[in-house]
Parts: C-alpha cells; sequence; structure tokens
C-alpha cells in the first residue's frame, strides 16, 4: 500500500495518473471539442485539438463513429456529432427534469401527509434515490439521495419492478446473480409470484420488509410515452394509526401526486382504456 501511495504521489508529481485511461481521456476530450459554433471538424483539426497525430485521433475517431457518437460526412470528410450522445447525457437531463418537476410537488405532499417523501428510478435490482424530502421532525434513517436499496423490498422498487416484462426481470436477477452471487434467499419463484401480484397496481404499500418499524407506501411516475419512469412514495415509523391510512387517505394521496407530476412530464390517462381497480393491501413482513 505505502508503494501503490509512493507511485500514484510521483505520477501526480509528474502531472500523469497512472488510473486514467489515456484512450478514453482521448475520445472524450474528442466529443468536447464539438460546440455549437464548431459543428464540424475535420480529422486534422480533431488531431490539433488533441495534440496528437492524425493516425492516433483516426483510431479514436473511428472508434466514435463505430459507437455512433460521432457521423461521418464523406462528402466534405468532417465529423459531427452522432445520436448515441443525445443517449449518453439523457439518463442525466431526464433525472434533473424529473426531480426539478417532483420536487414542489412531494413538498406539498410531505406537508399535507406529514410523512417524509422520495423519489428513486430502478437501477439493475436496486432503487436509485434521486430527491428526498424528510419531515422536520424525522428520525435518523437509512435512506439519503444516491442511496441504493434492494428493489424487490422497497416499495419504490417494487413499483418499478413490476412495469418490467417477466423476462427483463428474470434476465436482470440472472445478471446480478451471476456478477455479485444472489441478492437474496429467495429464488426467482418468490420473485416472479411477488411481480405477478404487484403488476396493475395503482400503489403498494408494506410494513417493516427492508427497514423494522418502517411503514411505506408508493406509486408510479410515467412520463409522455406512458412508461412508469421513476416511483414516488411516503415513509414514516409505524405505528397502529398511520399504518390504518396506507390503504386509505396516504393511498388516495399518492396516486393523486404521481398522477401530477407524471402530468407535468407529458403523461396524458388513455381515456379509451379502462381504469384498473384493484388495489393493494399492506403486509406486515
Amino acid at each position: 500500500m505505502a508503494k501503490e501511495t509512493e507511485d500514484t504521489n510521483q505520477n501526480a508529481r509528474d502531472g500523469q495518473d497512472r488510473y486514467l485511461v489515456p484512450g478514453l481521456v482521448r475520445g472524450l476530450e474528442a466529443l468536447k471539442a464539438f460546440t455549437p459554433e464548431r459543428a464540424n471538424l475535420s480529422l486534422g483539426e480533431i488531431a490539433e485539438i488533441l495534440g496528437t497525430s492524425r493516425s492516433a485521433a483516426f483510431r479514436t475517431v473511428y472508434t466514435l463513429v463505430h459507437m455512433g457518437c460521432l457521423l461521418h460526412d464523406k462528402r466534405s470528410q468532417t465529423y459531427a456529432l452522432g445520436p448515441a450522445v443525445l443517449r449518453l447525457g439523457y439518463g442525466y437531463i431526464a433525472t434533473r427534469e424529473l426531480v426539478e418537476v417532483a420536487y414542489p410537488e412531494l413538498e406539498r405532499l410531505r406537508d399535507r401527509t406529514g410523512w417524509s417523501a422520495h423519489m428513486g428510478v430502478l437501477d439493475g435490482t436496486s432503487v436509485l434515490y434521486v430527491l428526498r424530502v424528510p419531515t422536520p421532525h424525522r428520525l435518523t434513517g437509512i435512506v439519503q439521495v444516491g442511496s441504493r436499496l434492494p428493489a424487490r423490498s422497497t416499495t419504490m422498487g417494487r413499483v418499478l419492478l413490476a412495469n418490467l416484462d417477466e423476462e427483463t426481470l428474470l434476465s436482470l436477477y440472472r445478471h446480478e446473480a451471476r456478477t455479485k452471487g444472489p441478492a437474496s434467499s429467495e429464488g426467482p419463484t418468490a420473485l416472479l409470484a411477488q411481480w405477478r401480484r404487484d403488476q396493475g397496481r395503482p400503489h403498494i404499500s408494506h410494513v417493516g420488509d427492508f427497514e423494522a418499524g418502517i411503514a411505506s407506501i408508493a406509486a408510479p411516475v410515467r412520463d409522455m410515452s406512458g412508461e412508469v419512469t421513476a416511483a414516488i412514495n411516503l415513509s414514516a415509523a409505524a405505528n397502529d394509526d398511520n399504518v390504518a391510512e396506507l390503504d386509505g387517505t396516504l393511498a388516495d394521496e399518492i396516486v393523486r401526486t404521481a398522477e401530477r407530476v407524471s402530468k407535468l412530464l407529458g403523461w396524458h390517462a388513455d381515456p379509451v382504456r379502462p381504469a384498473k381497480t384493484s388495489t393493494v393491501g399492506h403486509s406486515r413482513n
């Protein structure tokens, strides 16, 4: 460890970092070279910006073209940014939009109910918390913005998993089992049984499934295409009074807020499709 630290410090003194990948750095610098004022660049211009030879720049540019990050115009022999760059930035932009749209709605939801409000998105087999609106007198909890919790054990995660098709769901968990080992002692049979119960439900609630003594209820947020893009939830320390509200007042509140956020994101309910009438009770796990 001392030798590794010494090498790292020496590299820093030499203006280098041995953990950086030079090819990746060149590729990102090439993409950053394109601006609204310089929307098209030749290979020679890219090489000059990168400070490399044309042959080195060609390998970088060829790779970016292959990945769809650059487009090559054979007539002018210039390059422009490709559609894959937009896809790279979409997740970041979409998450920012979600947070900006949802924050005031979740503040109002928190104020009306007295429960802490959150929003999360699916990240593999985890739910990633992107927004947290706690109550003023909150208990110290394990969840912060950036926290990742097991999707199958949280209300928001279950809402997000319920939107997947069966093949995608099983593929996610098979991949996790291969790379990290099984995340739960429960196998695919239990996972599918829960998924089937959760599908089509306007809200999902439970008490103490992942964090003992915590009650939670969640509902889906849809984008303009109608796909579930996020979930919101309410959580609080469980007691007899507020647990009784999970299938009543709180269910109405969170469904209305989720629909409000969805509409602000461009979603419109299909007037032809009959509304789902199924509801979900809570389970004391």
